[in-house]
């Protein structure tokens, strides 16, 4: 009688085991799919599942702790670039930062969202090695962001 207990102990245990993958992994379908479900700011979303998603290659203005220079505006236009869509996500190098979030490119309705943010002037392009595979188009996007004088380059 002690061993179909044990037996069955063992299975749940391995059960459990199993639901605690990483959760990038459990929110993102097999093409890299995902619904977002908040817009945190200028760079960061929260996607179904509760992961958290930082934007790379760029860097928008704080709204939190403290509002900075066009940070509202950032986070508007996140918003109604990506709120309550499927976006797709790309993984470059890494696979998160040192706050646990997902380091993605991400894209909608085959809008580089990263790159856009940049080219409206609502963020500026900062490489962090490795993760770099867009960087040098995030470069030209933002400079064309400045010579026309948008967003933050007004």
């Amino acid at each position: 009688m002690k061993r179909p207990l044990l037996l069955l102990l063992i299975l749940i245990a391995a059960f459990l085991l199993s639901c605690a993958s990483d959760t990038e992994i459990s929110v993102v379908d097999t093409k890299g799919q995902v619904r977002v479900v908040r817009v945190i700011d200028g760079d960061t979303i929260e996607v179904e599942g509760g992961a958290r998603v930082r934007y790379i290659g760029i860097d928008a203005p704080e709204v939190y702790p403290q509002t900075e220079y066009y940070g509202l505006e950032a986070w508007a236009k996140n918003r109604e670039l990506v709120e309550g869509k499927t976006v797709t996500l790309e993984k470059d190098v890494s696979e998160t930062d040192v706050y646990g979030r997902l380091l993605r490119y991400v894209w909608v309705d085959g809008v580089f969202v990263n790159g856009e943010l940049v080219r409206l002037g609502y963020a500026q392009a900062i490489s962090y090695p490795p993760d770099t595979k867009y960087q040098e188009r995030l470069a030209q996007l933002e400079e064309e962001a400045r010579q026309a004088s948008r967003g933050l380059w007004r």
